[in-house]
C-alpha cells in the first residue's frame, strides 16, 4: 500500500493545468511548452509527464477548463432571469459586460477553435460548448432565434477584441432586441 497523496501533490495535477490555460493565453497553443508549463505552476519539469501523456494532452485539458469556466458564466447568467426583457438583458451584457467575454477568454477562444481544427478531443469541446450555450438560450427563445443569438454572442466579442474596443451597449441593444422581436414577436398584453 502506497502513502497517500500529500495536499501539494494532489493540487499538482490540476495547478498544471491551470499554468497551461495561462501559458496558452500569453504566448498562443503553438509556443507552449513544458518547460513554460512547469516554470508557471512551480513544478519540476519531470512533473508534466508524470501527470500527463505529453502536451497535447495538458493543451486538451486546459482547453476544458477554459470551456467549462465559460460554459458556467453562459448558463449562469441566462438562467438567472425569467422573462423575455431579462433575457435579452442576459444576451447584452454577455456581449457587452465584462465578466463573460473578457479579451482573455475570447483569446483563449480563438485558441481553442484554432487547436480544434486539428485535434478531434478540442473539436468536440467547441461542438459541446455550441450545444452548452444553445441549450441555456433555449430556456428563452426558440429555436431559430437561439441560433441567431448565439452566433451573436459569440461572433461580437471575437469583433470587439480585433477592433480592440468595447460594443456600443445600445447598438447592441437594439440588435439583440430587433433579432428577437423579428423571429418572436411578442404576444399581446405580455411583456
Amino acid at each position: 500500500m502506497g502513502k497517500p497523496a500529500s495536499r501539494s501533490e494532489s493540487g499538482r495535477r490540476e495547478a498544471i493545468v491551470v499554468a497551461a490555460l495561462d501559458v496558452i493565453l500569453e504566448h498562443g497553443t503553438h509556443q507552449t511548452t513544458h518547460r513554460l508549463i512547469a516554470e508557471r505552476a512551480g513544478v519540476p519539469l519531470g512533473s508534466l509527464t508524470y501527470y500527463f501523456d505529453g502536451l497535447t494532452r495538458i493543451i486538451e485539458e486546459a482547453f476544458e477548463l477554459l470551456s467549462g469556466r465559460m460554459a458556467a458564466l453562459y448558463r449562469d447568467k441566462v438562467q438567472a432571469v425569467s422573462t423575455r426583457e431579462g433575457a435579452i438583458d442576459a444576451v447584452v451584457d454577455l456581449i457587452c459586460g465584462g465578466n463573460y467575454a473578457a479579451p482573455r477568454d475570447i483569446t483563449g477562444l480563438f485558441e481553442m477553435y484554432a487547436f480544434g481544427n486539428h485535434n478531434a478531443k478540442v473539436w468536440n469541446l467547441c461542438r459541446d460548448w455550441l450545444a452548452t450555450s444553445r441549450e441555456s438560450l433555449s430556456l428563452h427563445f426558440q429555436e431559430s432565434t437561439t441560433l441567431a443569438l448565439d452566433a451573436l454572442i459569440e461572433g461580437w466579442p471575437m469583433h470587439q477584441a480585433w477592433e480592440a474596443r468595447a460594443a456600443d451597449p445600445q447598438l447592441v441593444r437594439t440588435v439583440v432586441s430587433a433579432i428577437v422581436d423579428r423571429l418572436e414577436p411578442p404576444e399581446p398584453g405580455r411583456p
